[in-house]
C-alpha cells in the first residue's frame, strides 16, 4: 500500500472530484459518512459525543458527522472555533445543521471552553479541529484547547488525523490532541509509522471513501506499507521436482564463548526458513554445542577456540550471515575485512555490525545489495545521530542508495531502505519480540530466504514472516511469556498463512 504526502493526498482528492466526478461536499459526504458508520460500530449508544470543529474542511467533516449522527438519534455537542475566515465546505455543512437540534458552541476565549467534568460525563469527544493540511504548530486559543481536551482524560476521537500532528515532518514540540483513535482516510500517513508519534495516533483505522484508483496505480512514492497481501505475492510454493540444491548453499558465521546462543537461535531460523544446505562456522569452543542443538546443519570451526578469527571457509555459498554473538575482539574484526571481500549476497547483524562502525572505511567495500540489519542504536553507531525520526529516515534512505544496500531498521514498523530509494514499512510484530534473541531470529530466516528468493524479496519477505511468527506467538502465549525460540516455533504457522490465506487468529501453530 502506497504512503502518500499531504500534498499528495489533496491532489488525490482534486482528481476524483474531476475525474469521477464527484462534488467536493459530496467527498466530504463520503468521509463523514464512513466516519459515523465506525462510530455507530464501536461507540456505545448510551455515550454522548462532543464534537470540536476548526473552521477549516477537517471541520466541516466534523460538522456532517454532527449532523449524520444527530440523524441518527445520537446526543451531539457541538463546539467550533470562532474564526473570521471558515471554508466553504465548513459553511454549507453547519447550514446543513440548522434544522437539527444539535446544541452549538462557539469558543472564542478559554471561558468558553465545556467543563471537564461534562466531558468525561458526556463519553466520546471528536477533534475535527484541524486535518493533515496543517503546516504550522498550532496558537492561540487552539493551542489551548488541545491541552484542555488532553488534560480531561476523556476518549478522543481524531478526523483524519490528530490536531497539530504534522503528516510529513517533525512535530516535536506542537500542542498536539493525544487521540484514543484515529479515523484516517484511504491510506496511511508516514507520522502514523514513526516512534515520536505514538502518543499522537492511538489505534489508527484507515476508512475506504472511494477516492478515484487511477492516481493511485499512476503516482509514485517512495514510501509503501508491506501488508499480507502484497507478500502473497512475493511468496512461491516448492515446486513439486525441487531438490536441496535449489533452495540455497548458505553459510553462518556466529557466536562466541558464552554467545553460542545467538547462534543456535540463527542456525535453527534459517533452517525453518527453507534453506537447502546450512553450514555454519563457529569457534572452536561451540562445535559441540552447534552439532547437538542444530544436527541438521554442518559445522565448521575456527582455529580459535573462543572466537572466530578467520574467513576460511572452502566451497562456494550462495549467501552468507555473519554477527550474531560473535563478539568484538580484534582478531574478529580482522575476518571482517576478508569477509567482505567476498561478492555475493550478505547479511550482516549485531556485533558485525558494531565491527562496521569502527572501521567507516570498509563500508565502501561492502558487496552490493548487502543486508545490514540493526537497532536504533546500532543505526546511530554506523551513520551518526538525528535530531528526530523524520531525519533518520531519510538518512536511511539516502545511506541504502549512496552504498547500494538494504538497511532494516528494526522497531514497530520495521523500515526497509532500498538501493533505489524506496523505504518499506512492515506491519506485522509486537512489543513480545523486544526480546534477546529476536534479531538472531531475523538473521536466520532472512539467509535462509536468500536462498530462495531475490535480494529484496528475500528482505520483504523475511522481515514480515518474523513479525508474523511473533504475532502468531503472542496470541498464543502472551506478549510477556515470549521468547525469541518461540518466534522459530510458530514460523511454520507463518508460512501457513500466507500460503493458505488462513487469517491469522485462525492459526493456532500448535
Amino acid at each position: 500500500m502506497k504512503i502518500f504526502s499531504a500534498d499528495q493526498i489533496r491532489l488525490w482528492d482534486r482528481f476524483t472530484i474531476a475525474h469521477e466526478p464527484v462534488s467536493s461536499l459530496d467527498l466530504m459526504e463520503r468521509a463523514a459518512a464512513a466516519c459515523a458508520e465506525w462510530i455507530d460500530r464501536n461507540i456505545a449508544v448510551h455515550n454522548e459525543l462532543v464534537i470540536f470543529c476548526g473552521p477549516g474542511n477537517n471541520g466541516g467533516d466534523g460538522l456532517a458527522i454532527a449532523r449524520l449522527m444527530a440523524t441518527r438519534h445520537r446526543k451531539v455537542h457541538l463546539y467550533m472555533l470562532e474564526s473570521s475566515q471558515y471554508s466553504p465546505g465548513f459553511m454549507t455543512n453547519l447550514q446543513r445543521l440548522d434544522h437539527l437540534q444539535v446544541q452549538k458552541h462557539y469558543l472564542r476565549t478559554r471561558e468558553d471552553f465545556p467543563d471537564k467534568q461534562a466531558l468525561r460525563k458526556a463519553g466520546v469527544v471528536i477533534d475535527a479541529l484541524y486535518g493533515s493540511g496543517l503546516n504550522r504548530p498550532l496558537e492561540g486559543i487552539a493551542a489551548a484547547l488541545v491541552a484542555y481536551l488532553n488534560e480531561s482524560q476523556t476518549p478522543i476521537l481524531s478526523i483524519d488525523i490528530a490536531s497539530g500532528l504534522f503528516a510529513d515532518k517533525c512535530s516535536a514540540g506542537n500542542a498536539i490532541i493525544r487521540p484514543t483513535h484515529t479515523l484516517s482516510f484511504q491510506t496511511w500517513k508516514l507520522a502514523f509509522l514513526l516512534p515520536e508519534n505514538e502518543p499522537y495516533t492511538g489505534a489508527v483505522n484507515i476508512l475506504d471513501i472511494g477516492l478515484h484508483t487511477a492516481y493511485y496505480q499512476a503516482t509514485d512514492t517512495p514510501y509503501e506499507l508491506v501488508t499480507e497481501t502484497s507478500i502473497r505475492c512475493l511468496y512461491r510454493p516448492r515446486k513439486s521436482f525441487a531438490h536441496k540444491g535449489n533452495y540455497g548453499n548458505l553459510l553462518l558465521m556466529a557466536g562466541s564463548y558464552g554467545m553460542m546462543g545467538a547462534a543456535v537461535l540463527a542456525a535453527k531460523a534459517c533452517l525453518r526458513s527453507g534453506a537447502g544446505k546450512l553450514t555454519c562456522y563457529v569457534p572452536r569452543s561451540g562445535y559441540a554445542i552447534l552439532q547437538t542443538a542444530v544436527p541438521e546443519a554442518m559445522c565448521l570451526t575456527d582455529q580459535d577456540p573462543a572466537h572466530i578469527t578467520s574467513y576460511d571457509v572452502p566451497g562456494h555459498f550462495d549467501a552468507v550471515a555473519a554477527g550474531p554473538g560473535i563478539g568484538q575482539h580484534q582478531h574478529t574484526s580482522a575476518m571482517l575485512k576478508n569477509l567482505l571481500k567476498r561478492q555475493g549476497a550478505m547479511v550482516l547483524d549485531a556485533d558485525a555490525l558494531n565491527l562496521l562502525a569502527t572501521q567507516q572505511h570498509l563500508y565502501r567495500k561492502l558487496p552490493p545489495h548487502t543486508i545490514l540489519t540493526p537497532h536504533p542504536k546500532e543505526f546511530e553507531r554506523l551513520f551518526g545521530k538525528t535530531s528526530d525520526h523524520f531525519e533518520r529516515l531519510q538518512l536511511a534512505v539516502e545511506k541504502a542508495q549512496e552504498l547500494g544496500i538494504y538497511i532494516v531498521l528494526k522497531g514497530k514498523y520495521t523500515v526497509i531502505t532500498t538501493p533505489s530509494g524506496k523505504a518499506y514499512f512492515n506491519t506485522t510484530g509486537n512489543p513480545g519480540m523486544a526480546t534477546g534473541g529476536s534479531g538472531d531470529v531475523l538473521t536466520g530466516i532472512l539467509l535462509g530466504l536468500l536462498g530462495q528468493y531475490s535480494v529484496e524479496d528475500a528482505v520483504l519477505l523475511g522481515v514480515f514472516l518474523h513479525g508474523l511468527a511473533g504475532d502468531i506467538a503472542a496470541n498464543r502465549l502472551t506478549q510477556e511469556a515470549m521468547t525469541a525460540g518461540d518466534i522459530i516455533h510458530y514460523l511454520p504457522a507463518a508460512f501457513q498463512t500466507i500460503h493458505s490465506g488462513y487469517p491469522l487468529n485462525a492459526v493456532s501453530g500448535e
